[in-house]
């Protein structure tokens, strides 16, 4: 069997467990073709960069997926079907990324970074970079 990695958008007015259920019907169809699905990641609502089907958000899911061909293609087939998915990518890759992929691991970078306004007691920077800010000139054009 081959290793593929499937990421589809579902429609931005459905809910989670809506999305949830899709993600369950989708690995289903895998499992009743022989094969596995191995990681199921629900990235979030998420911006679309352009307009899809009137929408400008999107429920974004990764699937791993263990299976043979016939099975992809029946779960793409069921996709494209559904009015709920908007977009789909299914890749064949060598092997499947262990523990949260790169996405997952972006949104936990985040919480680490301070936020604005924490470092009241920092000198401001004026926009020439790090130098402290001039001192004003009187109005007279001295």
């Amino acid at each position: 069997m081959a290793l593929y990695e499937c990421v589809f958008i579902a429609r931005q007015d459905i809910s989670g467990p809506q999305v949830e259920t899709l993600t369950e019907e989708m690995a289903n169809v895998i499992v009743q073709g022989g094969g596995t699905v191995s990681k199921k990641e629900y990235w979030g609502l998420r911006n679309i960069s352009y307009r899809i089907k009137k929408n400008r958000k999107g429920h974004y899911v990764l699937l791993n997926i263990d299976a043979p061909s016939a099975a992809v293609k029946e779960m793409e087939r069921q996709m494209f079907i559904s009015e709920d998915v908007l977009r789909t990518l299914t890749v064949r890759v060598e092997e499947l990324e262990e523990g949260p992929s790169a996405m997952m691991q972006a949104k936990s970078g985040r919480e680490d970074r301070p936020r604005r306004g924490d470092g009241e007691d920092r000198p401001r920077r004026d926009f020439r970079g790090d130098r402290e800010p001039r001192e004003r000139r009187p109005e007279g054009g001295e």
